[in-house]
């Protein structure tokens, strides 16, 4: 894997780590409500939801770093996980918000594109 993809696929991994911290550590905290633009007394009502989504961002997170720690042998777990990331960021643009489109699924797709314009 070129040294594009593997830095855009590490990137991907982080945004999803920072977006795990967001979920599960901050979503009532000031940080949090700025970010996801929510009011105190429903991101306290649905802390736990946000909690859940955030382990699941984790998971996203995990299964790029699991790829790239395969080296070339892990393509196909990038690739998966990396669709899975575009997948969730288009269904969250369409269901939630319009920035996630920019925000997860555009550095999926640029690093989808980088893994497989790589030679295998």
């Amino acid at each position: 894997m070129t040294t594009l993809a593997t830095i855009a696929v590490t990137l991907v991994a982080l945004l999803h780590l920072y977006f795990l911290v967001l979920e599960m550590f901050f979503w009532t905290k000031p940080l949090g409500l700025r970010t996801f633009g929510n009011k105190p007394e429903f991101a306290e009502a649905s802390k736990v939801l946000a909690a859940n989504q955030g382990l699941y961002n984790g998971f996203l997170a995990a299964g790029l770093l699991w790829g790239l720690s395969q080296g070339s042998a892990g393509r196909s777990v990038e690739l998966f996980f990396l669709s899975c990331v575009l997948v969730a960021g288009v269904f969250g643009a369409v269901t939630a918000s319009r920035k996630i489109l920019f925000v997860q699924a555009l550095p999926a797709v640029i690093a989808l594109a980088l893994v497989l314009l790589t030679p295998a």
